[in-house]
């Protein structure tokens, strides 16, 4: 096989991989720089503290734990209760608990990120302290004199981010996707030009390259619906899906941003080429005025003897 012959299928495998290549890097480039880098995690999460979901969540949780600790007589338990959960949804509105929201959720990411990148065994699940927000929320109670507020145990709550059983794994996948996150992207860009640059037409294989793009990328984002639908699936019954929504959502929305964006760039890109082929093609073809006759051939020249 002569090296022009082989242009086309190389050309050809190329191209395929840089549009196989294209969700995985995005998928990788999001996981490292967007859920793993501490202030865009801080940026991402900080609106769920005044997501209606989440502060409902988190009021009935602090609540439950408060009521645990308080020794009410039946008569009395469900007007208090009632009155405590009042309370704290209504403190989880203020300024003091979006300060310990963002506190607390800071420290659970550090937590997070070190036990996904130390490599020693670790025997402890992962947790978010809901302390702090008790903490403000007693202050806030007994300086408005609500009654039993002295009373209120500060509880450390712990949600759990990160079972101990799974943490292996999960640090397996991170380790890997922190390496994708840097050779991915610089990988689908060298198949890509490369594919180009062999291809015998190039403007086909930019427009084959843009929807190859488009369609990964759409692909990309169904996958993150489904991945919603199958986490709000998995949550356990006492996490309310309101709020696992929000958070899903809230981690997703740069995920789904640059889907849908990589979708529109690989279609306009195809469109742009087809489009510079066929005005390139318009121009070059040779006009005819209706009814003119074709041009006859120039006969060749007649050769004389000598």
């Amino acid at each position: 096989m002569s090296r022009r012959s082989a242009r086309p299928p190389v050309a050809a495998a190329l191209l395929a991989a840089a549009c196989l290549l294209a969700p995985p890097a995005v998928l990788a480039v999001w996981a490292t720089h967007g859920i793993g880098d501490t202030g865009r995690y801080a940026a991402t999460t900080a609106p769920l503290a005044t997501d209606t979901g989440v502060r409902e969540a988190i009021a009935t949780a602090v609540t439950d734990d408060i009521m645990r600790e308080i020794d009410v007589r039946p008569p009395l338990r469900e007007p208090v209760h009632t009155y405590v959960h009042d309370a704290v949804r209504s403190f989880t509105g203020t300024d003091a608990f979006r300060s310990a929201w963002g506190t607390a959720n800071l420290a659970a990411h550090d937590a997070v990120l070190r036990a996904l990148r130390e490599d020693g065994p670790r025997t402890a699940p992962v947790t978010l302290d809901l302390a702090p927000a008790t903490r403000r929320l007693k202050e806030r109670l007994v300086e408005d004199h609500v009654p039993f507020a002295e009373r209120i145990p500060v509880a450390h709550t712990r949600i759990t981010l990160l079972p101990a059983d799974r943490l292996t794994a999960f640090r397996k996948g991170f380790h890997v996707l922190e390496f994708a996150g840097f050779w991915l992207p610089l990988a689908t860009l060298a198949c890509a030009l490369a594919g180009i640059a062999l291809a015998v037409s190039r403007r086909r294989a930019v427009i084959a390259v843009g929807l190859g793009t488009a369609l990964g990328a759409a692909l990309l984002a169904l996958a993150v619906l489904v991945g919603r639908l199958l986490t709000l699936s998995g949550v356990p019954d006492d996490v309310p899906q309101p709020a696992a929504g929000a958070v899903y959502d809230a981690l997703t929305e740069t995920l789904r941003t640059v889907s849908w964006a990589l979708l529109a760039t690989g279609l306009a890109v195809a469109a742009a080429a087809w489009l510079t082929g066929h005005r390139t093609r318009r121009r070059t073809a040779a006009p005819q005025a209706p009814g003119a006759p074709a041009p006859l051939p120039a006969e060749p020249p007649a050769h004389t003897s000598v």
